[in-house]
């Protein structure tokens, strides 16, 4: 598998556009995926406007890059995210998300985090990717696994939720 033009599989990488506004709004203000983003407010169109407009900063600079995840057709499915990006230790945290129920389960998401890997090796020169993974999220952690992370860590009672107290396990690929 080589890098090409942003693209694996069934999906590519396109940055985020002005004309995302009213989509990542609908995805960052639904409570149910706010565990999974570490949410406890709704975000407003304004702040996310702001935020879109900053997107065009370097990863270097802003430590974090995010883009939309869009299928064959061109469809925006979903989105990707750095963050905690450590260029001297050569790390950096992932998140994925895609959002409707109906793209679920396809291999969107696989094909996504492996070209996620591929461009952070080939093209940022990343040593490793992590991810936070509560330990009820059984389809992330499957699909972490499934591209080759490995669990690293524990942590107890990590997350507060309505019912109790969450762990939430930490996975790390290493790329090279």
């Amino acid at each position: 598998m080589t890098l090409n033009k942003l693209a694996h599989g069934q999906v590519r990488f396109r940055p985020v556009e002005p004309e995302d506004l009213e989509l990542i709004y609908q995805w960052e203000n639904d409570p149910e995926i706010w565990q999974v983003s570490n949410t406890l407010v709704p975000f407003s169109r304004y702040i996310l406007k702001q935020y879109i407009a900053e997107s065009h900063r370097d990863i270097f600079e802003a430590k974090q890059l995010r883009l939309i995840i869009e299928n064959i057709d061109g469809k925006a499915v979903g989105a990707i995210d750095l963050f905690d990006f450590e260029p001297y230790h050569q790390r950096a945290g992932i998140g994925i998300l895609i959002y409707n129920k109906d793209e679920q389960g396809k291999g969107l998401a696989t094909d996504a985090l492996r070209l996620m890997a591929l461009y952070a090796t080939d093209i940022l020169g990343l040593h490793q990717l992590y991810a936070n993974i509560t330990v009820d999220n059984e389809a992330s952690i499957h699909l972490f696994k499934k591209v080759g992370f490995q669990l690293a860590g524990n942590k107890k009672d990590w997350i507060k939720t309505a019912t109790g107290w969450l762990d939430e396990e930490l996975y790390q690929l290493i790329l090279k």
